[in-house]
């Protein structure tokens, strides 16, 4: 882990030197032996305001995290806190990328592979059949927008029809029991 600590307007002591290597152990364990490059710069806003800016980057993926605090040192531990949330973050986004990736390489390659449904009933609709006339039973239908018939109660014959579009779109056909 490369580390570079400056001060702004405020001296970077050795403790506060080493205080801050000893937070970043918690940032280094994510990234294992890859190699890290950490900036942190540390300042005074005013009499009572101390700030610490943290830049991590590492693989290829800048982290950032600007606190402040009255004291230097738990604003360099807000900092520690922060960029490790936003680590675990990245790290479990890729995660999932890399999970679903995996799965859908499976199903190209064939490994997992669906077959379609054939021969089963695979949606079912019910509604009320109420008794009505033919005519009201065309309306009914061209109600439903994508529905090709409509099953009723007939009120002259009281038997179940069903009315359904011919292929012209503009007549219609009605299936009548006969007994």
């Amino acid at each position: 882990m490369n580390i570079t600590i400056t001060g702004k307007e405020v001296k970077a002591t050795d403790a506060i030197k080493d205080y801050a290597e000893k937070k970043l152990t918690r940032i280094e364990k994510y990234f294992g032996e890859e190699n890290i490059d950490v900036t942190v710069t540390i300042k005074k806003e005013n009499a009572t305001t101390e700030i610490a800016e943290m830049y991590v980057s590492a693989k290829g993926t800048s982290y950032k995290a600007v606190t402040e605090d009255k004291d230097l040192y738990a604003s360099i531990d807000k900092d520690i806190d922060i960029l490790e949330g936003q680590i675990r973050k990245t790290k479990a986004k890729k995660e999932k990328m890399m999970k679903d990736s995996s799965i859908k390489q499976m199903n190209i390659n064939g490994i997992e592979e669906e077959k379609p449904v054939e021969d089963e009933v695979i949606k079912s609709i019910s509604y009320e059949l109420k008794p009505i006339s033919v005519e009201d039973a065309k309306l009914k239908l061209n109600e439903r927008k994508g529905n090709i018939f409509y099953t009723f109660v007939n009120v002259d014959t009281g038997k179940v029809n069903v009315i359904f579009k011919l292929k012209d779109s503009n007549n219609y056909g009605l299936v009548e029991p006969e007994a």
